[in-house]
């Protein structure tokens, strides 16, 4: 029989007064964590629907895909979607600037970094998180589609954590929407062909999502998800929010 060895307990540090204090405030960020959670949800708990646009801050407005941003988020705000961004620069700006000059509100969830990021001057609702995971909760669970411009490191998080969600049933099935197939053809491509070919995921998964490259399109493609499937969410979909 072979012995399990007695595990042995690591100090934090060598002195009780620095550990318990280190305790202590690691105890109230947890309540500072969660008046960030309660927070934005009474201040957005009324913002229904609403689509959630992500891209790179590193855009400036004269690019080509600023422009297609604003007129994305235009063309949703007039639809009656409220438009969640980032609330920063770059794509983020351009959602919430098209958003700002439509019909519906303009919303940013902007993050606090060691290189301040400034919000930017469009937004209806300006919410303020520390903690990334908290704002990236907000965008899931008040989207009714996700809209994912070209982007980076960011961008990409955020599109695999709502494929994830939706993948694994942690989320009900929304529309994901990829504009301009040119910059995201190559990794639809490495998902078919690699993530499928080695059974990593399922061939049907990538039917998450769709690449559109017209604005009008992208409004038009959530349009026909919920006339199939509406926005009133059964007793069964608000449980899956609950236990997001």
């Amino acid at each position: 029989m072979i012995e399990k060895k007695k595990s042995q307990k690591i100090p934090l540090d060598g002195d009780p007064d620095i550990s318990n204090a280190f305790a202590s405030q690691e105890a109230w960020r947890i309540f500072g964590i969660m008046s960030e959670f309660v927070d934005a949800t009474q201040r957005l708990s009324s913002i229904r629907p609403a689509v959630s646009i992500f891209g790179s801050a590193r855009f400036s407005p004269d690019s080509p895909y600023y422009a297609m941003t604003e007129e994305v988020a235009r063309r949703l705000s007039d639809s009656g979607f409220s438009v969640i961004s980032g609330g920063g620069p770059g794509v983020m700006e351009a959602a919430n600037k098209g958003a700002f000059y439509g019909k519906s509100p303009s919303i940013g969830l902007n993050i606090e970094l060691p290189c301040e990021q400034i919000p930017n001057d469009y937004q209806d609702i300006s919410l303020s998180f520390r903690h990334f995971f908290a704002r990236k909760y907000m965008f899931v669970r008040f989207a009714n589609a996700y809209v994912v411009m070209p982007g980076g490191f960011g961008t990409l998080d955020e599109l695999l954590e709502a494929m994830t969600l939706v993948q694994t049933g942690k989320s009900r099935k929304i529309p994901v929407i990829l504009v301009h197939e040119p910059f995201w053809r190559g990794l639809v491509d490495w998902f078919k062909n690699t993530l499928v070919n080695e059974k990593v995921i399922l061939p049907g998964d990538i039917d998450l999502i769709q690449m559109i490259n017209d604005p009008k399109d992208v409004v038009d493609a959530i349009f026909r998800h919920y006339e199939k499937h509406g926005f009133a969410k059964l007793s069964a979909e608000r449980e899956i929010w609950l236990n997001l």
